[in-house]
């Protein structure tokens, strides 16, 4: 029988606040402009986030965890683990220091293990790899401060994978990354085995999405055909698995939150180690699972996957035009940002790279539509949209008035005409709506639009002859020219490191001459 690996997703985003123009009239309407630490409180809800995050501590958080702490002291051969987002910590820090002390508490536990994943459970690694490795630090550190323990497991946002991450990771010093047990990924292969990356030196586990979605989606179905769902049934079922292990993991949510304490899942847990017990079922620990056994194979992941939607890749956040655009904006203002030096500003920024605003905005319809509905506080996807752009405008304004007028007059930063725009396409005669008016925006692009389209463009020279005939940047357009016969994310965090180096190669050269001025004039 294999090892249970049971495993639970802990994050609560910041919702973006619909009446954000609202308020910032009102503080414009007292003759001045909000202050720094003010900008946050008006950009997000923070009445809404407060009271869905005490919500869902008083339902889930608390019994939940409560349960969990009793069962691994009653249940030696018992195990959970948990992926704690930074910005769900820092909630429970701020609106329930209670539900934080359970959460150091299990955190400690000797049965239980603590994940890494981005601190704001981001889309960072699509944004490039600095920010990403930034971000996964950010987050170890918390989890250190706050909870005492140090990540050696990893998890990306949403279970985000590909061959690159794996790389990021291993070299971050981590010993496994959990990602989807999907069938773009294995082929035929089962995903109860442990694997090893393809070009990196980790281990891989991959989530069972079928049990875990048993849980986790269709518990308290009556329409299904194997309601009610007990633990004596699932634990029978995990029992007949073949394999080495068994991952299940589920947002921890699912418990108390999304199928309330009357639909039994409490008690469904409850029983479970007992259950699995009877069986001579053993739980495991993700570290304990790779300390066990050896990979039998490796996994190859060209393209990323995820665990969200049918599709299981990245359309979930990058499936619309609104979508794309909106994530080009955000990536286009990563380096002014970071050049402006201003940690408010940052701070800001990277709550803006939270993957929620971007499933808020899909515009997929059946089953997936239902579940991105479900988790949306808006009315409507557009609504999403405009919230988050609103936000960003914002940002961007302050962003470059703070520069003092001079980044924004850059040529790399300036828009040139619509005659000398860059249009990204699929292929031939397959036009996207995306188009780049600067520098900026071809980085912003080249965050967010698909690789295809990105190899397409490198291949044929396409952006290599924009950047030297329109930018004027001959060593930049020679770095693109020899990316050619690079794939996927490898070519598109390529493409980013490029165009970041050439960004901060102006800014610095700016800088440069800028401080040479004072002593000339004396």
């Amino acid at each position: 029988m294999p090892d249970v690996v049971l495993t639970f997703e802990v994050h609560q985003p910041y919702r973006l606040n619909v009446a954000f123009r609202n308020k910032l009239n009102e503080v414009i309407s007292q003759g001045r402009e909000p202050a720094p630490d003010e900008l946050e409180r008006m950009y997000f809800d923070e009445e809404l986030n407060k009271a869905v995050f005490q919500k869902v501590a008083s339902r889930c958080y608390k019994p939940a965890t409560a349960l969990f702490l009793r069962l691994l002291d009653e249940h030696h051969e018992f195990r959970v683990s948990f992926s704690f987002s930074g910005v769900l910590l820092e909630q429970a820090e701020r609106w329930a220091p209670d539900t934080l002390e359970l959460f150091k508490s299990i955190a400690r536990h000797r049965h239980c293990e603590v994940l890494g994943q981005t601190y704001y459970h981001s889309l960072a690694f699509m944004l490039g790899a600095d920010e990403f490795v930034e971000q996964v630090e950010e987050h170890r550190r918390v989890v250190r401060d706050l909870l005492g323990v140090w990540p050696r497991v990893f998890e990306n946002t949403e279970l985000i994978y590909d061959n690159h991450l794996a790389k990021l990771v291993a070299g971050l010093g981590f010993n496994v990354v959990v990602t989807e047990g999907s069938e773009k990924l294995l082929g035929w292969r089962s995903p109860n085995y442990v694997y090893r990356a393809r070009g990196a030196d980790i281990k891989v586990l991959l989530r069972n999405y079928r049990l875990s979605d048993d849980v986790g989606f269709r518990f308290a179905s009556r329409g299904w055909e194997q309601y009610p769902l007990t633990a004596e049934k699932y634990s029978s079922w995990l029992a007949s698995t073949p394999g080495q292990v068994v991952c299940i993991f589920i947002d921890y949510e699912t418990i108390g939150e999304h199928f309330p304490r009357e639909t039994g899942i409490f008690e469904f847990f409850e029983w479970l180690p007992r259950e699995a017990a009877k069986l001579g079922l053993s739980f495991a620990t993700p570290s304990e699972a790779i300390s066990r056994y050896e990979p039998v194979d490796y996994v190859d992941a060209a393209e990323p996957v995820s665990w969200a939607d049918l599709e299981r890749d990245t359309s979930a956040w990058l499936g619309n035009p609104m979508q794309v655009l909106a994530l080009a904006r955000a990536g286009a203002l990563e380096l002014p940002v970071k050049v402006s030096g201003s940690p408010v500003f940052l701070r800001l920024w990277r709550l803006l790279t939270i993957s929620d605003h971007y499933y808020y905005m899909s515009t997929k319809g059946g089953g997936p539509g239902e579940v991105h509905s479900y988790f949306s506080p808006y009315p409507s996807p557009f609504t999403a949209f405009a919230a988050f752009l609103d936000a960003l405008s914002d940002l961007e304004r302050r962003v470059f008035e703070a520069a003092g007028g001079e980044l924004s007059e850059a040529p790399w930063v300036k828009s040139v005409g619509s005659s000398e725009a860059f249009q990204f396409y699929m292929g031939d005669d397959a036009p996207l709506p995306y188009v780049a008016r600067s520098g900026l925006d071809l980085l912003g692009y080249v965050k967010s639009v698909p690789a295809r389209s990105l190899e397409y463009h490198v291949e044929r020279g396409h952006l290599a002859e924009w950047v030297k005939w329109v930018l004027g940047l001959e060593e930049l357009s020679a770095f693109i020219e020899g990316l050619k016969g690079l794939r996927g994310s490898e070519l598109r965090l390529k493409l980013i490191e490029g165009l970041t180096a050439s960004f901060m190669k102006i800014v610095g050269s700016r800088k440069r001459r800028g401080s040479r001025q004072p002593s000339e004039r004396r």
